[in-house]
């Protein structure tokens, strides 16, 4: 309940982020009336009603006599779809630090070209001599944006009744859904029932380990492949910060990695145990960011699920291993309400807060638009531990 009066507070602050309560998403509720003053009042009067309710600071019958005012409903959809976007916008996103995050302007399959080439070191050039000219390359990967989403429906006995739980529950619900949705959606992109993805993944595209498990040898093998991958030019490419991403079941065996202050290794031709060095490791947080991916074993049903780790490029250098789209004006799920489809006999449309003809129900509906793809072989590299 507490998070649920935190964001009614943040929502109803005169110094709330414009960008939280008006972004491009939840137009569905809010229409373009966040210019309006009158609507505002409205609309920060509901607030603080819904927050006295839920605290218990005020009465029930309050919130019963607001739902048959004909404004409310929808109010009260604003303030479930920013309730929303505001926890959606403050969930932890993995898949952030893997992909590159891009827009697209409608449901066409989109094609995004590149070039490679022309980055070769500068040849002198003699006097009097021509200039050499450099061959360029170009290839493309493509996809499309689809919907997801599903409905939400409060019966008209539920909120007139004194049962909350539905009122402080649904943004958390809604927003864990939207996020979880593309969580799993790009996991799929690199892996599959089997395991890492056969194609992306591959021994041709020399970004595939076999019997590698995570240990200290095991990631300076593959953060060694990944940082020696060289362009069509023959110049290196850089990686920024590698993330090493691993299942729920390898997460202290990295951080034990990871956090230690030093490492143990054979000098030389000497044996493990009788001539060793001792060197600060290299291996923390300022190379090796750690994502930890709880999608990793449900996507991945193979028997290597819990021993397979992962290496990402930083998807903001260079050419990222995977992009995740999103249609324009639309990066952020939205909620809608559901029309009234009755009339009063003896004429005149039902007001919203009586609910459908059917059920007396009020529906919302969420809706949330992404896709992706895989993209350069050479930003990524997977490890089958066992």
């Amino acid at each position: 309940m507490s998070e649920f009066l935190e964001l009614l507070e943040t929502i109803r602050s005169e110094d709330a982020s414009t960008q939280r309560l008006f972004g491009d998403a939840g137009r569905g509720i809010r229409s373009m009336r966040k210019d309006d003053p009158r609507y505002q009042r409205s609309l920060n009067e509901a607030i603080t009603l819904v927050e006295g309710v839920v605290s218990g600071r005020v009465p029930m019958h309050r919130l019963q006599e607001a739902m048959s005012t004909s404004d409310f409903p929808l109010l009260f959809g604003d303030i479930l779809d920013r309730s929303m976007l505001g926890t959606y916008n403050e969930w932890p996103s993995i898949w952030r630090k893997l992909a590159k995050k891009g827009t697209v302007r409608d449901f066409r399959t989109v094609k995004k070209f590149f070039t490679d080439g022309a980055e070769a070191i500068l040849p002198a050039v003699k006097q009097g001599s021509e200039y050499k000219e450099a061959a360029l390359s170009e290839g493309k990967y493509e996809y499309s944006v689809g919907k997801y989403g599903r409905r939400l429906g409060f019966l008209w006995e539920a909120m007139i009744n004194d049962d909350l739980d539905a009122l402080r529950d649904a943004p958390q619900r809604l927003a864990k859904a939207a996020r979880m949705s593309e969580e799993r959606f790009a996991t799929e992109l690199y892996a599959d029932g089997t395991g890492p993805d056969a194609a992306f993944f591959s021994v041709g595209n020399n970004n595939r380990l076999t019997a590698n498990p995570l240990t200290v040898a095991g990631l300076q093998t593959g953060i060694t492949r990944l940082k020696g991958f060289k362009d069509v030019d023959g110049n290196p490419i850089f990686t920024g910060l590698v993330r090493l991403e691993v299942p729920p079941a390898l997460e202290i065996t990295a951080k034990n990695i990871i956090n230690a202050t030093e490492i143990r290794v054979a000098a030389g031709s000497g044996s493990a145990t009788t001539d060793q060095l001792v060197a600060k490791n290299w291996m923390d947080n300022e190379v090796v960011e750690l994502v930890v991916n709880p999608w990793l074993p449900i996507v991945d049903e193979s028997a290597n699920k819990d021993n397979t780790w992962y290496l990402f490029a930083d998807p903001d250098v260079g050419r990222p291993a995977m992009e995740v789209g999103f249609l324009r004006g639309h990066e952020s799920p939205q909620l809608f309400m559901k029309a009234p489809n009755a009339i009063r006999i003896g004429g005149g449309m039902v007001g919203a807060e009586e609910g459908s003809f059917e059920t007396d129900g009020l529906d919302y509906k969420v809706r949330h638009v992404f896709g992706g793809s895989l993209m350069e072989p050479k930003a990524a590299l997977a490890s089958i531990g066992a």
